[in-house]
């Protein structure tokens, strides 16, 4: 590690998501990466605290000036109690003490006030359940209506992924006027990849020449269903084509909407038609994606796509559904379709031309970057 500066600001960041949300480890780690764009004089000192699940991911954090400082974060039920009896915010404070930290993101946790005097700031990463709430188990939608209540009546900073996600508070909540949203757009930092052949990419994970890229993972509101319907009505014409499937299956692989996906694919003899590739390493994922003709991002439910991110870094064209969050996200750069309309994204997979590789689709990405960071310093500082 690089000679801490006295003069630096103090940064603590948490890292204490479950490490099956890849969108949560995502989105912290490229925020790491994009301090790096900072000029040196104004890098903040940073303490990174993160839980012994995440660490297979520390490797991926590099900064010059960080302290990788691993912690046991208590449990919700446990932390909320001991806060209340103690009258501080054990998820917070202590740490906060302990470091001298003048900032601290992105608490999710807010049983009481913090106690200190440092900027505690808040994330919250969508309100999907308001909208799918079968999708939810009981305790889950009891755990999130109990964390946003004392987040919105406690903090007084709190970060968004998008416009769309603060509209959605706007309408499912009464805000205090003294709350104050920021709205952030990360930015996925594409550098440090690895390139790698597409012959050896083809030969790795036997891929065709031509397909699509589907990167999610298969929880049910990734709606992979719409996707594999649009290959069916298109097999069913004698049009073939092919989808590139990544993304983790849920613990309980015998989920329903897991079992129909397995037997539409049976049904309609799919498998010549689809590569499933689960998990693979995210450099993979980013080269494969490089490849592909377009991502095609199906959901149901966004609060900001890390795979439309993905995307626009390194100029992938995208098919999204027209969720307000994708066009938000993608302007007039995207091709849409209805999430639930089968014959649109088959008439658009029919006709979606090849691409060219060093095709620009999006906008200078220095110029994003310099934007996600001007951004980020107005949520961290005070």
């Amino acid at each position: 590690m690089t000679e801490l500066s006295q003069q630096r600001t103090k940064l603590g960041i948490l890292f204490d998501f479950q490490a099956s949300w890849m969108g949560g480890v995502t989105y912290i780690i490229n925020l790491v990466k994009t301090l790096n764009y900072l000029d040196d004089k104004d890098k903040p000192e940073v303490y990174f605290f993160y839980t012994e699940e995440l660490e297979k991911f520390i490797d991926e954090v590099e900064y010059p000036y960080i302290h990788l400082i691993k912690k046991t974060t208590p449990s919700i039920v446990k932390g909320f109690v001991s806060s209340w009896i103690k009258r501080k915010n054990v998820f917070v404070d202590d740490l906060i003490n302990e470091y001298s930290l003048d900032s601290i993101f992105p608490n999710r946790n807010y049983p009481i006030k913090t106690s200190t005097s440092a900027k505690v700031v808040a994330w919250y990463a969508d309100l999907q359940h308001k909208y799918y709430p079968e999708f939810f188990t009981k305790e889950t939608l009891i755990h999130r209506a109990i964390r946003l209540f004392f987040m919105l009546k406690n903090t007084n900073s709190l970060v968004v992924s998008s416009q769309a996600v603060k509209s959605d508070f706007d309408k499912f909540y009464r805000l205090r006027s003294s709350l104050v949203f920021h709205i952030y757009h990360f930015v996925s930092i594409n550098e440090n990849w690895t390139d790698i052949s597409f012959k050896d990419l083809k030969h790795k994970y036997g891929v065709p020449d031509h397909y699509f890229m589907v990167s999610n993972q298969f929880h049910q509101h990734k709606n992979h269903k719409v996707v594999l319907e649009a290959l069916t009505k298109l097999k069913l014409k004698g049009i073939i084509k092919h989808v590139v499937f990544t993304g983790r299956f849920p613990k309980a692989k015998n989920a329903p909407h897991i079992t129909e996906l397995k037997q539409l694919i049976l049904d309609n003899e799919l498998s010549d038609n689809i590569s499933m590739l689960e998990v693979i390493p995210r450099n993979d994922q980013i080269q494969l994606m490089k490849n592909a003709q377009a991502v095609i991002q199906p959901s149901l439910f966004e609060g900001w796509s890390t795979v439309i991110e993905d995307a626009i870094s390194i100029q992938v064209p995208v098919i999204a559904a027209s969720l307000p969050v994708n066009i938000e996200h993608l302007g007039d750069k995207g091709t849409y379709f209805d999430a639930h309309n089968t014959d649109q994204l088959s008439g658009i997979l029919e006709n979606y031309p090849n691409r060219e590789e060093s095709s620009i689709v999006y906008g200078d990405y220095s110029l994003r970057i310099k934007e996600s960071i001007e951004g980020l310093m107005r949520v961290l500082n005070k």
